[in-house]
Formats: C-alpha cells, structure tokens, sequence
C-alpha cells in the first residue's frame, strides 16, 4: 500500500459494548473504540499482560484519516471472528502515529526491511519484549489470488508461536541486531562533514534525471508535493544562478509548482492541496488534506514569488492559508491535523472517496445557468467553466483511477487552458473570464457547503503547529502582510499556552479539541518528541524574523536548550528522535534520516542550530551543527536526494549565513519598509535583526556590538556586514548582492 493513506471515519454500533479505547483522546485510537477487539493503548499494562500470559503482541498503527485503516478497520478489527483471535490469541495494541512518531518509525524501519515496502496501517507482531518477528500493511479479511487474508496470517502465526517460538525469537533478536548496526548514524572517526559544493551537485543530478519534464515533479505515480525538493532547487539555483544548472533547477522548481497548482491535486473550489496525485498529471488526487502539507506548500509557493515576481504564486500561497484559517484553525489559534478524503455523498450513506469535492456537469449547470454576454457562442457561466476545469459528461477520471467505481460520472477540476487561451475560444476579454470563473467557483464553493463534510482530525501537534507558524510568518512576511503575520503570532500563543510546561520547561506532543471547542490533554500527557522542537523552534525563528518580537526569539532558544538536553547524542553527533526515557522498551533508538513529506528534524535542527548562533553569536551552537553535518555524511554521500533539506544546511554552515541588521525603531514607517525590502528578496540563508538602540535588550546582551550601530542620517538603516545601507538606497542594496 502507498504511504499514506485514504481518509477513515469513525465507526460505532450502538449495541456493541466500548473497548478501553474508550478512554483514549486520539481520534484514531477512539475510530476503534467499538471493534470486538480486547484492544490496549501501547503502554505497560499491554505489556505486563503480554509476558505474564506469554503471548504475541499484535501491534497496528495508522492514523485518523487513513483510507486503508479504515478499511481493515471495517473489514477485519469489526468481524466477531477475527477479533476473538485478536482478543483470546494475542495482546492487540492500537497505537496513532501521529501520536508516537517513535513506535511508528522503529517498527516501520523493521517493515520496509522485512517486505517489499511500508505504509499504514502498519500491523507488526512482537515478542513480549517488542521486537519484531513479523510485519506488512493492510491485510485483506480473507485469502485471495494474490494476497494471504488476515486471518490466515494470525492463525498461522499461532500455531507458529505454540509450535516454534524459540526460532521465532532467535529471528527476531538476529533481525534487531542487523537493524540496530544499519541504522546507525554516528561521526565515528569523522572530524568534518563532507563538502557542501560536491553534495550539492550530487543531489542536483539526481533530482534532475528523476524530473517529469512535462508535468513537473520526481515520480511517475502516485505523484507526491516535495517541499523539501522545491526548497533545495531554489537554494541550488542562487548559488548556481549564472550557470545553466541553476536556471534549470530554477525551472524545474517552478514548473512543477505550477503543474500542481493547476492540476486536480489543489483545491480549486475551497483552496488547499490534497495528499497527493494518483497519476503523473496532477489530475486526481487521494482527497485527503494534511496540515503539514499546507504549511510547507504556502512556504514554497511564497518563495516562488519572490524569485519569480508572478503573483500566480503569491495568490496561491495565500489561498492555503485562507483554507488553513477556515478550515483547520481552533479559535484559541491552533491548528488541527487533518481532513478525511472520504465523506458521504449525502447524508445517511455510506462515505466514498473525494465526493465532498467532485462534480458532475448536472450539478455545475444547475449552479451556474446564467448567459455569458459578449461571447462568440450562446454560452452560460457554466459552460465556461467546465471548459476552462476539463469537466465532461462522462466524467474526466479514468477507471483506473476508480477501481470501486465511486466516482463514475464525477470530475475533478483542474485547469486544462490558461486564461488568455480560454478568453480566445469565446472571444471573451482576460478580466472578464477571470471574474466568472471566479464567480462560478463560489458558488460552487456555497453549494459545497451543504455536503456532508470529511472528517476532521481535530488532534493538535505541536511538531505541524510549528510548521504552520513558519506557514503564516514566512508569507506574510514576504507578502507584508501583517494579517497572516497575526495568525503566526496567535499559532506562536497557543503552544506556548496549551502545549508547553513551564515547570521542565518541556514541550507537549498533542493536544485536543474538547466539548465546546476547550483545549484537553491526555493524562499522563503525551510528551514532545525531536520534531516538535525542532519544528517550533523554527517557527519562532521565522516569527520573530516576520514580527522582530524577540520574546519569540528568547522562548526558541530556551526550546533548543531543552532539545539539546533530551535529544542529543553526545558520543555519535546528531538527535535522536526520541527521549531515552520515553522510548524505553523500544529495541531501537533512532535518528531520521529521511528529508520526506515532512522535512527531517535532523535537518531542520541544523538549520536552526546556524540561525541561532547567527542571533546570538554561542559558538557552541555552530559546534553542535558540524557535529550532527558530519554524524549524517555517510547517508548524505549514500543518498544526498534522501536529505535535500540537510543538503541545504550543510551549504549554509559552510558559505556562512548573511547576518542583516536593521538599526531603527521597530514601529516606524522606515523600520517597517526596510524589513519588507528584505523579507521581499529571496535570501534563504540569513539572519535578520532588529537593533532598536537598546543596550539592555535580549539581542544587545547576546550580540554587544549591536548597541555600537547608529541610523544613518536619522534614516532605519541596514547593515550587511561592515557596510550600512539607508532606505533610500534600498533598490541597489543587499537585497541584490
């Protein structure tokens, strides 16, 4: 099965008794709370009942708006049978990925090294002492042509723990072993990382041989959004700008961004991006909508704005988070998960993939049935769009695509012919064809809202609220926005007031929407892991860069000293993804090596690491980074397309940040239009300052020589190092150089 999965939805029968699932806060967890299933949450009762019982662990993970653990859900954990195998035969163990990023990433690295690939939901079987014997994905309920059934594998598995259990837990200690020396990352007798320039180049080459030169992107399908991709072709195309591979990194990241923001896999009626693209085009997506998608998409799209001056990007970017404010925000200023892809076509069915989001022509006719005047055919606004989105009679997904038949009939918009084009073919002016396809998506859009909606993921994470700080920093910054700026700053808030204790100074992995919209906590709390620090630490650098706030800044260096003292391994170099305590039990102990739909914290620590030494000038924080740059150069020299996003940082560590510091009063007008003069220019590896004058200020204290700089003739004035630069001459600055 593809990683990630299909949407899910809570499933309950009244006359069935709960599970202690029950009792859970996560979304998922409580999807199963009705199964037949004697399920367990993954903790030490599971596995106290596991050894005094001596019995397998069955172990499956997923998450909340996963297609296919709905489906097993529905198939497999609500049949009487197979959940009295579950129940009477082994200790079964519901865990949310999203909740234990560290179960999920042990127990996956043991399935993609045991079968021919991972996905969710993952369902592993575990000694008593949780390692691994055996493991894979969705499992149909019985035996096909091709595929073992779900029951089949547990009945085997049985009689192979009565029978064999010996040579089942030689296998596994063997397995774990093997595991344990190939996932190693450490410096070993390493002193420096590898050169920047030659990985670079490395990861250039790879991306490019693996480029669809037609409708942009790396794969052939399913066809997944890269951020992290985008974001290295950018930093590669200004270091390489006067070359011929720069101008097609800068190509190839712009067509692609284009591709997708025209294709079926954007939103076009209510903005946002699905999961991604089941075929090569962009065309029909997996419908289902994740945060950390829209996060590191708006920051993507901003910044092919700021290379390329085409507001076809800035208006983009600003769509995602306008479908981010209505759709995925709490009120107290968090952001939940996720949207299903599954909802019901109407109310009382059964739900189907994609029906809150495809249309027929019926239906489009029906909305949109006025006459477009001044066109060179009798033409109504409907027509117009179905012309100008691709939709016919017939529906314009292949049943390839459909292999249920859900969506017979049914067309996913997407933009076939650009304005200019369309206008031609009804001898209609640009703006006008603008206005009514802009007119007709919402109505579409009001008529939508009387759907069924998906399934929302109501969860909270603090790693993907990170995330979507830097979202809403980075582009209103680059857009001078102080509206987005503000839902940053709210974002900021809210973690610090639901998801941070004081008292360790630690942050909370999840929080969750409560009756009336209150924020709960599970009990004990569910602790933060790499990611949330690393991901909100760099959503409070960009932060204070957008809003020169330092108290942003001071609470994101306290965040990093936690991070180090919870995370870093001080013998190999590098973070591990967990806390030792927390992960106790766990055969594996791991550090991501992975820049994938979400960017490694790895990565993003070492990008943080350079940034806070730039603001502050601790040169311990620059040591930390070589470290972990070169605990990662083995994988990096390996696979540098595995790690663009520490590809990215290992540039920056070696060519040195650009330190910009802006002399003026943070409220005034000239202050204000010297930040967006650099928050306008793409300049990814920088640190920008404020220095308003005042020696007693956190900056001041961290960097002394900052109270020493002085507004050129009473002007805000900008300084890149040893030269200074007033407003007036903003145009021929820095910003160029």
């Amino acid at each position: 099965m593809p990683a990630g999965g299909k949407g899910s939805h809570p499933s309950s029968t009244p006359q069935r008794v709960p599970n202690r699932l029950i009792h859970e806060k996560s979304p998922y967890l409580l999807q199963h709370a009705y199964n037949p299933v004697d399920w367990y949450p993954w903790g030490q009762e599971a596995f106290d009942k596991a050894r005094k019982e001596n019995k397998p662990i069955f172990l499956s993970v997923g998450y909340s708006t996963c297609h296919w653990c709905h489906m097993m859900e529905e198939e497999s954990f609500q049949n009487e049978e197979i959940g009295r195998l579950l129940s009477e035969d082994f200790v079964s163990v519901k865990v949310d990925r999203e909740e234990r990023p560290d179960v999920d990433k042990v127990y996956m690295t043991f399935v993609q090294a045991t079968s021919s690939g991972g996905g969710w939901p993952m369902n592993v079987w575990l000694t008593p002492n949780l390692q691994p014997f055996v493991g894979g994905t969705y499992f149909p309920p019985e035996d096909g042509l091709t595929r073992v059934g779900f029951r089949t594998v547990l009945l085997r598995i049985r009689e192979q723990w009565k029978q064999n259990k010996n040579t089942l837990l030689e296998n596994s200690q063997r397995v774990t072993t093997a595991l344990l020396a190939r996932s190693e990352i450490s410096m070993g007798d390493r002193q420096l990382p590898p050169s920047a320039a030659t990985m670079n180049n490395r990861c250039f080459q790879q991306l490019d041989e693996g480029y669809d030169e037609e409708y942009g992107g790396f794969a052939e399908a399913p066809k997944f959004p890269t951020p992290v991709i985008l974001s290295f072709l950018f930093s590669y195309w200004l270091s390489h700008r006067l070359t011929q591979d720069g101008s097609r990194a800068q190509q190839m990241a712009l067509h692609t961004l284009k591709m997708m923001a025209n294709g079926g896999i954007r939103d076009h009626v209510g903005q946002g991006f699905h999961r991604y693209s089941t075929d090569c085009q962009w065309h029909v997506p997996h419908f289902e909508k994740m945060l950390y998608d829209q996060a590191q998409l708006a920051v993507a799209y901003s910044q092919a704005f700021q290379i390329s001056g085409d507001e076809f990007y800035s208006d983009v970017a600003k769509g995602i988070l306008q479908y981010v404010a209505r759709s995925l925000s709490h009120r107290s200023g968090g952001f939940y998960s996720a949207e299903d892809a599954d909802s019901p076509p109407e109310r009382g069915m059964r739900p189907k993939e994609g029906a809150y989001y495809v249309w027929t022509v019926k239906e489009v006719q029906q909305l949109l049935p006025e006459p477009v005047l001044g066109a060179t055919e009798p033409l109504t606004s409907g027509q117009l769009l179905m012309k100008h989105y691709g939709l016919t009679e017939a529906g314009n997904i292949s049943p390839s695509q459909d292999p249920k038949g859900e969506l017979q009939g049914q067309n996913v918009l997407t933009v076939r012919y650009s304005l200019e084009l369309t206008a031609a073919r009804f001898g209609l002016d640009v703006e006008a064809v603008r206005t009514l396809l802009n007119t007709g998506l919402e109505k579409l859009f009001q008529a939508r809202k009387h759907r069924p909606k998906p399934h929302l993921d109501s969860k909270m994470l603090a790693a993907w609220n990170g995330l979507m700080v830097s979202g809403y920093a980075v582009t209103g910054a680059v857009l001078g926005q102080d509206r987005l700026i503000n839902y940053a700053t709210n974002g900021a808030k809210f973690l610090k007031r639901h998801m941070f204790d004081v008292a360790s100074g630690r942050l909370m992995r999840t929080c969750y929407t409560g009756s009336g919209g209150t924020v709960e906590h599970s009990n004990p709390p569910c602790w933060g892991f790499l990611e949330d620090y690393a991901f909100v630490v760099r959503g409070l650098l960009d932060l204070y860069e957008a809003s020169q706030e330092s108290a942003w800044l001071e609470w994101a260096l306290r965040l990093q000293d936690t991070q180090d003292r919870l995370f870093w391994d001080s013998q190999g170099g590098g973070y591990f993804c967990s806390e030792a305590e927390l992960g106790a039990g766990l055969p594996l102990r791991l550090k991501d090596d992975q820049d994938g739909a979400e960017p490694s914290a790895n990565s993003v620590s070492a990008h943080n690491l350079l940034r806070l030494h730039g603001f502050t000038g601790h040169k311990d924080w620059m040591d930390k980074c070589v470290c972990l740059l070169t605990a990662f150069s083995e994988r990096m020299r390996r696979v540098p397309v595995a790690l663009p996003e520490m590809v990215r940082a290992l540039s920056a560590q070696q060519q040195t940040l650009k330190q910009i510091v802006i002399c003026g009063d943070r409220q005034a007008k000239d202050t204000k239009a010297l930040v967006q003069c650099v928050h306008s220019v793409y300049i990814p590896n920088k640190v920008l300052i404020l220095a308003d004058g005042d020696p007693s200020s956190f900056l001041s204290r961290q960097l002394p020589f900052l109270s020493t700089l002085r507004r050129l003739e009473d002007q805000a004035t900008a300084y890149n190092g040893d030269v200074a630069y007033a407003l007036v001459h903003c145009g021929s600055c820095y910003c160029h150089d």
